[in-house]
């Protein structure tokens, strides 16, 4: 089993973008020194619910701080980014901390960001799978070109050349089961996100397994929201004080680009649901409900959303329980019958 730590950079009220950035890097420094096996960087522009707009760069400045803990991105937003350019990204960080880093990308949505880097709506709604086409041949040749409806340009090398392994690395976010056919049809590894219960993983792995080669094995990630407190009660209480602050000026940042309405989501309810499937309370709870969730979708890499508390301190805090009053106990579960059900 492997367990990592998921930071948004989010920006709680009366937070400086400066600041928050700060702190997620040095959350990251504590994840490796709590133990934990890769931290995780989430892409946003525009929007206070994440300030992170450069995952990449991000992880380059924290492999450069770490000696030993994975770093990836979850994700690189695929539809605003050209994907050889993204390929060029991944495999520098590879050549200077080989197997250090892990590329994680993902659809995005319809926002803003089209309009502004360009691409544009079709890219977003039609182009995820001949980017994501173009991105793993750069990163499994070594050599990129393409003669699609949205990418046609000669061939020419990939430099600094990648790795095989990096390629076979690549995680892809799937919220939609044609997502999951799509990252199923590459042999890639799911990422599935917060908002999914248990249920919804099962779902998502199912739909992955319907599409994928036989004998595809794919260790998929899931994410869950995780705080340690002295008790149930007094953990979730610091949760649903605390999240709906950044939950709702954060998900007003979700401007579409067209003139469809803007997503909907009651921050106090959003906390609720997120307090009633993830491991928020007491470290045994804690233990349990992660124990549960990997037991249910057979998924056996877990990334914690830490930062729900909004103070870096007690994120570093978090983290630091986590990693020695959660992670040995899992770590010490029994391997099989659990397994990884893609």
């Amino acid at each position: 089993m492997r367990f990592g730590v998921f930071l948004l950079a989010a920006r709680f009220p009366g937070q400086s973008d400066r600041d928050v950035l700060s702190a997620a890097a040095e959350a990251a420094v504590a994840a490796e020194r709590a133990g934990f096996d890769d931290v995780w960087f989430a892409e946003h522009h525009f929007m206070s619910y994440g300030v992170c707009p450069s995952p990449v760069t991000l992880a380059g400045y924290v492999l450069g701080r770490t000696e030993r803990i994975v770093v990836g991105t979850a994700v690189s937003v695929l539809s605003v980014r050209h994907p050889v350019a993204l390929a060029e990204q991944a495999a520098l960080l590879d050549a200077v901390a080989p197997g250090r880093f892990r590329l994680g990308v993902g659809r995005g949505g319809p926002w803003v960001e089209l309009e502004v880097f360009g691409t544009g709506l079709d890219r977003y709604e039609h182009g995820f799978g001949e980017a994501l086409g173009v991105l793993l041949a750069a990163l499994g040749t070594g050599r990129a070109a393409a003669d699609g409806p949205l990418f046609r340009f000669r061939a020419v090398p990939v430099v600094p050349g990648p790795r095989p392994e990096l390629g076979q690395s690549v995680v892809v976010a799937a919220t939609s089961p044609g997502t999951a056919a799509l990252a199923a049809q590459h042999g890639l590894p799911m990422l599935l996100g917060l908002h999914t219960a248990d249920e919804g993983k099962r779902e998502m792995i199912a739909a992955y397994a319907r599409a994928a080669r036989p004998g595809t094995r794919a260790g998929h990630i899931g994410a869950v929201l995780a705080y340690v407190g002295d008790t149930q009660a007094g953990a979730q209480r610091i949760v649903r004080q605390s999240l709906p602050r950044w939950l709702r000026p954060g998900l007003a940042g979700y401007v579409p680009v067209d003139g469809r309405p803007p997503p909907s989501r009651d921050p106090a309810e959003y906390t609720d649901l997120l307090c009633r499937i993830h491991p928020v309370g007491a470290p045994d709870y804690c233990v349990q409900t992660m124990a549960a969730t990997i037991e249910r979708t057979g998924i056996r890499h877990l990334i914690c959303m830490v930062e729900a508390a909004g103070d870096p301190a007690l994120t570093r805090a978090n983290i630091a329980r986590l990693g020695t009053e959660v992670l040995p106990a899992l770590r010490a579960l029994s391997s099989p019958p659990v397994r990884d059900a893609g």
